[in-house]
């Protein structure tokens, strides 16, 4: 008989990384090693690798995940919500659901660098910039930032870094109203420090506008406790006497509320979460950023501006991209790279699919509802201490009232906010009648009153708006016709389609830029971030009912303790960036707790990304630059010549590992050593972290602190430019410092640092992602998807060494996980290295990362969800790409008129009935055969960049101008 042997059937593994054996062998083959061993210890140093694997649980099938993890989040109770405070709950409609949150389609492409092959997603964030606009009342929005304090922290330190003559010398305190969110003003305190400003917090009526040691104010609009206050007469007076004017608001509130570009602001910021997006434990959520035309070289990170291609046709791009930090790096204001792209296109979309219309009466729905709450208890006796409201009431009440009322919410599944002496209540869009009715009830059983003897129907008939006048919105907004031409479902269906459609995502190609990781963001990892357990959690719930997410956060830590060697691990940053800021205040908390707080001196390579410097400025260190050599290393002897030097008050260096050049350096331990002898810390950058886990650590190679990319590593994905995080794990000295959060005592460490981001922890809603990729891929299958890596990365060398010069390869001839391919030499012929990532697309790809981190050159990194095929398609598109520079070369094409300069092909141009080009239609748009069986056409030809950021125009194209293209 034969006998069965009972197996698991189905590993996650196998579905995750891209190569099986036989291909394995092949590529094996071509590199010129006999198994993926030797390639490892002839690529890994071998005085850094692990001892030991990964001490990890066993992995798990995606079936039997799912399951078990289901029984973590059931473990949190999900409540209705009404603690406000920046967060409330909202209905996403469907058709985003499914066809913009759940879809690959938008969810794993990347930032849109490449712009001719991402105009839908330019075009949804120009929606997102034009709705952000138009209901503050401003001239200019970016296209999202992390959260709601981390944009509020961002306009006090542009508008720090934009004073003038005098100011900059006098005016260095800055005005914050004591009742913003107590999450933004803990941020505030962590940002304002380092950098020179001086907070002064107090009742905005003891500002005094005249006193020229203020260069500005931040306002509330409803303020944290709810109330409306009349600040034309604030801002006024301090536009009058030169400061500046910050104000947060509730953007929801704007469609009723006098917005406050129309009373003088010059930036205001607040958090598009109540536009549709769910709750998720505090995030991610896109805060939105919106200011004056006078700003725009400021603003912090990404603008969408409207160009136009080479046939005159408008387009968009990122715009005035040389005041980021990539470009300006401890020059730079802001360190912000990632945005929330996903998150930003979700709202827009629900305003496109409710129009001003439909958010107004969402709006005025919540704020009749509160108006009816305000008179029921009133009627039962209560005082409610709000003059004007829009959503939020705050009642006085007793100790003894506040115990009953909570004893009774909660009984009722229901959260409120709670002082000593009064209870908030917060409507949003979810309130119904049935909702507002078991308030009632649970307000008048505490004052002994009968619920029913309010008459909620005839007073909801007798509404009437009691704001006055002058706080009343009477302007229009959101007129343009996307905000009114996708009503029905099918419209919005097809008008997101359309959008999609001009992408490239991972669901067409891969996705080689070096230093992102664009692997595999599976469907099991995805499906939790939507369950209501997970995503309708308010993150300042009490914890009694949050024992789910600690679950998670206390398994993810100590997984990512394991794989990264330290101690503590905090989840709270919700982008690297973010991140690098965390481990620099981390270190300079220690120094300070040590009596050391003169350490100011951050050494950084001159390889380094750009937010390192920018980072490291934000944290007010002093930065050195440290040379790299020809090979692309760390110069040592430069290193130890300026670690001394600076010894006594070095504070710490940053470094990438393997380097920004895609190399294991050898010398990394010596390197690590150089700066504890001097006195300084060791902060890694995690952006390769993929080439790392189980194999190495930050830990073994010597360092103090990392950061981790979630949205690389980890398999979050990256959303085309967002949601990303950044946690940060710390070796035991440093794990006290870790940042806490002024409401939530269980974040942080014992001498925890003020916040770095709005939620204690930080995304906490899409860490499920990274979870899942741990919990099934396994120790043994974390430690593959390294080793495949490292693998793909070797084979694209080996088979394009012969036609591309490959820069900086480690000891024995390998790179890590990512290589860079030299363009330079084609200069000569007039063929930039812009020209080959161009063409990229007419062969269904998008460019890797280009001029980073050396100019002219492409920066590949395959992913270890990449298959043998999918690699050779590349390798055959680059080695076809080389062939087309040899025919300028050898003369046979023309250097102005060639397939290179005129890249992208668009399909109008190569289906026009005229073609007057000097190579055949077939050659521009289907240059190999893989490419007739599913191409993917750029819906624009290339984009003038520099027009775009002459002729600045950041919001929806009017409809006059596309009257006018069909004219022409």
């Amino acid at each position: 008989m034969t006998k069965i042997r009972l197996t698991e059937a189905d590993r996650f593994e196998r579905r995750h990384n891209g190569s099986r054996e036989i291909r394995t062998k092949k590529m094996l083959d071509r590199i010129g090693v006999e198994n993926i061993e030797q390639l490892i210890d002839e690529t890994i140093p071998a005085a850094i690798r692990l001892k030991n694997p990964l001490d990890l649980p066993a992995a798990q099938t995606e079936h039997g995940f799912l399951k078990s993890f289901k029984a973590i989040a059931e473990k949190n109770k999900v409540y209705r919500s009404y603690i406000g405070l920046g967060y409330h709950n909202s209905i996403t409609p469907g058709v985003i659901q499914r066809n913009i949150l759940e879809n690959p389609g938008w969810y794993t492409a990347y930032t849109p660098y490449q712009a001719e092959i991402a105009q839908g997603r330019l075009e949804a964030l120009i929606n997102f910039q034009t709705m952000v606009t138009d209901l503050t009342g401003m001239e200019l929005a970016n296209a999202s930032l992390l959260d709601e304090g981390t944009a509020a922290a961002e306009a006090m330190s542009m508008l720090f870094a934009s004073r003038k003559g005098k100011q900059k010398k006098t005016a260095t305190k800055f005005f914050v109203d004591q009742h913003v969110l107590p999450q933004t003003l803990s941020i505030l305190k962590t940002r304002s420090n380092p950098i020179g400003i001086e907070l002064v917090v107090d009742d905005v009526a003891k500002y005094d506008a005249k006193d020229e040691t203020f260069f500005g104010i931040l306002l509330q609009y409803p303020n944290q406790e709810g109330n409306i206050n009349d600040y034309p007469a604030v801002a006024k007076a301090a536009k009058e006497n030169g400061q500046f004017v910050a104000v947060a608001v509730d953007l929801l509130a704007m469609t009723l509320l006098t917005p406050p570009g129309e009373w003088g602001a010059d930036v205001v910021v607040g958090t598009s979460q109540r536009f549709g997006v769910p709750l998720g434990f505090g995030g991610p959520h896109a805060a939105f950023f919106a200011t004056k035309d006078a700003f725009k070289r400021q603003i912090p990170g990404r603008i969408i501006g409207v160009s136009q291609d080479r046939d005159g046709n408008k387009a968009y791009r990122m715009a005035l991209q040389t005041r980021e930090q990539h470009i300006k790096r401890e020059r730079a204001t802001s360190n912000i790279c990632t945005a929330q792209v996903l998150l930003a296109v979700i709202a827009g979309m629900y305003g496109v699919y409710h129009g001003p219309e439909g958010i107004k009466t969402i709006a005025t729905n919540i704020h009749g509802h509160t108006q009816l709450l305000e008179q029921a208890v009133k009627a039962f006796g209560y005082q409610q201490l709000n003059e004007n409201y829009f959503d939020t009431l705050k009642v006085a009440a007793s100790p003894t009232e506040i115990s009953q009322i909570r004893e009774a919410a909660e009984a009722k599944g229901i959260n409120f906010r709670y002082t000593t002496d009064s209870v908030g209540v917060a409507l949003n869009q979810t309130t119904e009648m049935e909702d507002l009715l078991e308030v009632i009830e649970i307000f008048a059983a505490a004052k002994n009153a009968d619920a029913n003897a309010f008459d909620l129907q005839a007073a909801a008939e007798a509404l009437e708006m009691q704001w006055p006048a002058h706080l009343q919105r009477s302007s229009e907004y959101m007129t343009h016709p996307v905000f009114h031409d996708y009503r029905s479902e099918h419209e919005m269906l097809r008008y997101m389609k359309r959008l999609e459609n001009k992408d490239i995502s991972l669901v067409h190609s891969m996705i080689s830029l070096g230093s992102c990781t664009m692997k595999l963001n599976a469907t099991a990892e995805m499906a939790p971030i939507t369950w209501p357990e997970l995503a309708t959690i308010h993150p300042f719930a009490p914890a009694s009912q949050t024992a789910g997410y600690f679950e998670i956060f206390r398994n993810l830590e100590a997984w990512l303790n394991e794989i990264t060697g330290f101690a503590g691990t905090s989840l709270q940053p919700n982008s690297g960036a973010q991140g690098e800021f965390a481990g620099l205040m981390v270190i300079k908390a220690y120094h300070e707790d040590r009596g050391e707080g003169h350490r100011n001196i951050c050494i950084i390579p001159t390889s380094a990304h750009g937010t390192n410097p920018a980072s490291a400025a934000l944290a007010g260190m002093k930065i050195v630059l440290v040379a790299c050599d020809e090979a692309g290393n760390i110069d040592v002897a430069d290193l130890r010549e300026k670690a001394e030097a600076h010894k006594d008050d070095l504070s710490s260096l940053m470094i990438t590992y393997p380097s920004t050049h895609g190399v294991y350096e050898e010398s990394i331990i010596e390197i690590c050593n150089i700066i504890h002898e001097n006195g300084g810390q060791v902060y890694m950058d995690g952006a390769n972290m993929n080439a790392q886990v189980g194999l190495t650590s930050p830990a073994n190679i010597g360092a103090d602190v990392c950061h981790l990319n979630l949205h690389k590593t980890f398999a979050i994905p990256h959303g085309g430019g967002g949601p990303g995080i950044g946690p940060i794990c710390v070796a035991a000295h440093l794990v006290p410092f870790l940042p806490g959060n002024p409401l939530v005592a269980e974040a942080g460490g014992e001498k925890a640092i003020t916040a770095i981001s709005s939620a204690p922890w930080g995304s906490a809603g899409v860490l499920a992602i990274s979870y899942a990729y741990i919990a099934m891929m396994g120790a043994e299958g974390l430690t593959n998807a390294t080793k495949l890596a490292i693998l793909n990365a070797n084979y694209i060398q080996a088979r394009l060494k012969d036609h591309y010069p490959v820069l900086y390869v480690g000891a024995n001839g390998r790179n890590a996980h990512e290589l860079i391919v030299d363009c330079r030499q084609f200069k000569p012929l007039g063929i930039e290295v812009e020209d080959i990532a161009k063409r990229l697309m007419d062969y269904g790809f998008h460019a890797p990362t280009v001029s980073f981190p050396v100019a002219g050159t492409l920066m590949i990194e395959p992913t270890e969800s990449e298959s043998l095929e999918e690699l050779d398609r590349f390798c055959e598109a680059l080695i076809g790409i080389r062939a087309e520079v040899k025919e300028v070369e050898d003369g046979i094409a023309d250097k102005e008129n060639n397939v290179l300069k005129n890249a992208p092909h668009t399909q109008a141009m190569v289906a026009a009935d005229q073609w007057e080009l000097p190579y055949s239609r077939e050659k521009a748009g289907f240059p190999l055969d893989y490419v007739k069986a599913a191409k993917i056409w750029p819906s624009v030809r290339r984009i003038d960049n520099a027009f775009g950021d002459r002729n600045l125009m950041c919001s929806c194209i009017p409809v006059s101008d596309y009257a006018e293209e069909v004219e022409a």
